[in-house]
C-alpha cells in the first residue's frame, strides 16, 4: 500500500468522470421512477459471462477454475432478451469477468441496448490500458470487494496487492468506482473494513460495507465491536447507495428482516448456462432457461413469497426490494424445483 491519498487524474479525465456521472445518474433516476409506476419489467438482472476465477477464496461458493467463458454471441442474445423485457440495469460478475476475453464487446452491447452496464471484479486484472477500454466500452459502475488489509489463507483479495490498481482507477477511470469491505464470517481482522473504507474515500470512491454469509447465503450476527466498526463505515457511505441499505443495520445484529423478495421479478440471476435463478446463494431455482422465461413466470414470482427472505445478506437484492415492499403482498408458494443441476439448489429450509 502507498502513501499517496489520491490518483492525480487530469483535467480531461475529472471532465469526462462529471460528464460520465451526471448522464449515469440522470437514466438511474429515470429508471428508478419507471420501475415505480409499472411492476412489469425487470429492475436489475445479474449476468454471468464465465464462472471461472483467478482466485480461491474460502467463503465463495460462486467460481470453479476451469469453465470455458460464454460466447459473445450467445452473451448477446441474453442482453436483447433481457432488453426486451425493460430490464434497466445489468451487473457483470461471475467468477472474474474480467477474463473474459470480449467482456469489452459485453459492455458495449449492455450500453446499445439502453441499459446501465456495472462491473463486480477482483480488480486484479486491471491497469492503464484495460480501465482504458473499460471507459470506452462504456461502463458505468465498477465494484471491488476487498476483504483485508493483507492478504491470507481465507482471501486475497487484500489492500496491499489491490492498492496500486486503485490509484489507477482513480487516475483514468471515468466511471463510478464503489469499494466494498466485509465483515462476518471469515474475516480474520475487522479493523480491516475500516481501513478499507477510510482509503477508498481518500482515493475519491463510495465505499460500502457487506456482511459475508456462511456458506448457505445466510446471516450470522456480528460481534459487538464488528458492529460497531459497521455502524462507522456505514456512516461514510453517504455518497452511494448504502444509505438505502436499512436491511444491513439488521443483518448485522443477526435480526430477521421484514421484506418482500422480488427474485425472479425485479431482480434476476442469469447463469453462465442460461438459466434464471433467484440469486447468487439460490441457484436453482426456479431454474428456467431466460428463453423460456414468460412474463407470467416473472409475475408469479412476484408475487411468491421467499422463505430464505428474512435472514437473507444479498444487497443488490435488497436494494431492488425497496421499489416494491409497500405493494402487492406475497401470497403464492414457491413451485417445485425442476430436476436439472440440483446440486446447485441452495434454498433454506421452510423456502421450498
Amino acid at each position: 500500500m502507498t502513501d499517496g491519498k489520491k490518483g492525480k487524474a487530469s483535467a480531461e479525465t475529472r471532465r469526462r468522470r462529471r460528464l460520465r456521472f451526471y448522464r449515469t445518474r440522470g437514466r438511474e433516476l429515470w429508471s428508478i421512477a419507471k420501475a415505480l409506476v409499472s411492476t412489469e419489467h425487470p429492475f436489475l438482472a445479474h449476468v454471468i459471462p464465465m464462472r471461472r476465477c483467478n482466485l480461491d477464496c474460502t467463503y465463495c461458493n460462486e467460481f470453479d477454475d476451469e469453465s470455458k467463458p460464454v460466447s459473445l454471441d450467445e452473451l448477446q442474445k441474453r442482453l436483447d432478451i433481457l432488453a426486451d423485457m425493460g430490464t434497466s440495469v445489468i451487473t457483470i460478475s461471475g467468477g472474474e469477468p474480467l477474463m473474459h476475453p470480449e467482456l469489452d464487446e459485453v459492455i458495449r452491447h449492455i450500453r446499445r441496448r439502453g441499459m446501465i452496464a456495472g462491473l463486480i471484479t477482483n480488480g486484479f486484472f486491471l491497469n492503464k490500458e484495460r480501465i482504458e477500454r473499460l471507459n470506452e466500452a462504456g461502463l458505468e459502475h465498477l465494484q471491488i470487494s476487498i476483504d483485508n488489509v493483507v492478504p491470507d489463507k481465507v482471501s486475497k483479495k487484500s489492500l496491499k496487492t489491490l492498492d496500486g490498481r486503485l490509484e489507477m482507477l482513480s487516475e483514468w477511470a471515468v466511471f463510478q468506482v464503489n469499494i466494498n469491505s466485509v465483515l462476518g464470517s471469515g474475516v480474520k481482522n475487522s479493523e480491516d473494513a475500516l481501513a478499507i473504507a477510510h482509503r477508498a474515500l481518500e482515493l475519491g470512491f463510495t465505499s460500502t460495507v457487506g456482511i459475508i454469509h456462511d456458506h448457505s447465503g445466510q446471516l450470522k450476527p456480528l460481534v459487538p465491536r464488528d458492529q460497531e466498526i459497521f455502524e462507522e463505515i456505514m456512516s461514510l457511505g453517504k455518497r452511494s447507495f448504502s444509505r438505502f441499505n436499512h436491511f444491513q443495520h439488521n443483518v448485522a445484529r443477526g435480526r430477521e428482516h421484514d421484506w418482500k423478495c422480488r427474485a425472479g421479478s425485479r431482480y434476476l440471476y442469469v447463469c453462465e448456462d442460461g438459466l434464471v435463478h433467484w440469486c447468487s446463494q439460490q441457484r436453482g431455482y426456479p431454474g428456467v432457461p431466460l428463453t423460456d422465461y414468460t412474463a407470467e413466470m416473472r409475475q408469479r414470482e412476484f408475487l411468491t413469497h421467499k422463505g430464505c427472505a428474512p435472514r437473507c445478506t444479498v444487497s443488490c437484492v435488497q436494494q431492488v426490494g425497496i421499489l416494491d415492499n409497500w405493494r402487492a403482498p406475497q401470497t403464492l408458494e414457491p413451485q417445485p424445483v425442476a430436476a436439472r443441476k440440483s446440486e446447485l439448489v441452495r434454498i433454506a429450509k421452510g423456502s421450498a
